[in-house]
């Protein structure tokens, strides 16, 4: 299983021939979602969901289809009839060849006068991928081998970063989310949770990949 990191919370996943591609949003590239058999969409906002890249993605690919929460299958199920499933905390499902749990319900708290979304995360294959969308949810019961780690956004800190890295204890995160760190900042971030968060802990430049699983 090969990961391809993709500008800010946006991942591409291969295996066997297949791919899947998780929260191509605004900031990610334009083609971030073409060619995908499967997407995975955690919440409405527009960093992780928008509506033209993935509507070029399933114009493009007859054959793909989407799995993410009602708020933003209703903008698209209409379109792609058959094609987009709603999912929830709790499901479990195959999409592409990745067997994928559903593990969340709420976004982040971004401001207490905000009104929470909701937002959901996916674990793949048993645990060998998490990417937890806009929130720090621990999937319970479940060993993570590398965590997506949301590493940067206007609902979290470096503690409470810190704080989830040793919550979900995986053996290596990885950082997303991060295309609003600025990059004299980013070796701030690196030597702090290198040196507390008690695992393996990188990141990758856009385009660049790893081996998962």
């Amino acid at each position: 299983m090969e990961l391809t990191k993709k500008t800010h919370a946006c991942v591409r996943i291969e295996k066997d021939g297949r791919t899947l591609v998780i929260d191509p949003g605004a900031f990610s590239e334009e083609d971030a979602a073409v060619g995908a058999d499967a997407i995975l969409v955690t919440h409405e906002h527009l960093d992780h969901f928008d509506e033209g890249r993935l509507r070029r993605a399933m114009e493009a690919g007859p054959g793909a289809e989407i799995w993410t929460l009602a708020s933003v299958a209703d903008q698209l199920s209409a379109a792609f009839p058959g094609r987009v499933h709603t999912v929830g905390e709790g499901d479990a499902f195959t999409a592409a060849g990745f067997d994928v749990e559903v593990h969340g319900q709420l976004h982040a708290v971004i401001h207490p006068d905000i009104p929470r979304i909701t937002n959901v995360g996916f674990l793949l294959d048993g645990g060998a991928v998490f990417h937890p969308g806009d929130a720090l949810t621990v999937p319970e019961g479940r060993t993570v081998d590398t965590l997506l780690l949301p590493v940067h956004a206007p609902w979290n800190k470096i503690a409470e970063v810190i704080d989830y890295v040793r919550a979900v204890a995986p053996r290596r995160a990885l950082d997303i989310h991060d295309s609003l760190l600025q990059d004299h900042a980013r070796p701030v971030y690196d030597s702090m949770i290198d040196k507390l968060g008690g695992t393996d802990h990188g990141r990758l430049s856009p385009g660049a990949r790893t081996d998962v699983g």
